[in-house]
């Protein structure tokens, strides 16, 4: 089965573009020009991936993902930013944006990114359960949950899948550059900032004191250590 894509853009040159090199490279490609509309065929059509541009008619792309996590679509989304946009960047992966692409970007990087983030949703890890339970954290891959003695906080599907490597690896030392591989599936286009602030994120949801963290640890020079049961 087809692959689905949704591009949420309202650049028409730019759609036809994607929309002709998606296609040859065997994907459904459906597409929306404004953020409600997006909002509405990312709910209707349940795509696979979704191409989502920051400046949109009627709602833009930061509402439009904080929408979607709200509704727990835990589809991985892409962001097309315009050069020097940082801080919306930085909004857009804190909101659940699971990568952004900074315009104009390389056709060849934007599909390497797509290839890694469908895999990635295809892969499954059978030594992690769906439910992982630490003290008094329990985190839900099911559902894209943690809760803690009643307060339930959302992750998005690239976090869950970094906690994933990390419960699975636990003890260990995770070097960033093999994070970049086995979570992103590449190693060229991204930097080991893009860790860093995912890192950052997570330890907001895990840790109780994410400023002296007890489970998701940095090593110097090297990456992290997860410590847990």
């Amino acid at each position: 089965m087809k692959k689905k894509i949704l591009i949420i853009e309202d650049e028409q040159d730019l759609v036809k573009g994607l929309r002709l090199n998606f296609i040859d490279e065997g994907y459904e490609v459906i597409w929306a020009d404004d953020g409600s509309k997006g909002l509405l065929k990312a709910q209707e059509e349940i795509p696979d991936l979704i191409i989502l541009d920051i400046m949109l008619p009627k709602m833009d792309g930061l509402e439009v993902c904080r929408e979607l996590r709200k509704k727990n679509i835990s589809t991985p989304i892409i962001m097309l930013t315009a050069k020097g946009e940082e801080v919306d960047k930085v909004v857009g992966l804190e909101i659940g944006a699971d990568d952004y692409m900074t315009k104009p970007f390389s056709i060849r990087e934007l599909l390497a990114r797509i290839k890694a983030h469908l895999r990635r949703e295809t892969r499954e890890n059978k030594r992690v359960p769906d439910i992982y339970r630490l003290e008094d954290l329990e985190i839900d891959f099911t559902f894209f949950k943690i809760r803690r003695r009643g307060k339930e906080s959302d992750l998005t599907s690239l976090e869950a899948e970094i906690l994933k490597y990390f419960i699975a690896h636990k003890g260990e030392v995770v070097k960033r550059d093999v994070l970049l591989d086995k979570i992103w599936g590449y190693e060229k286009f991204p930097t080991t900032r893009t860790i860093d602030n995912h890192i950052l994120k997570l330890r907001k949801k895990v840790e109780e004191d994410p400023s002296r963290p007890k489970y998701i640890l940095s090593v110097y020079g090297e990456g992290y250590r997860f410590l847990g049961k």
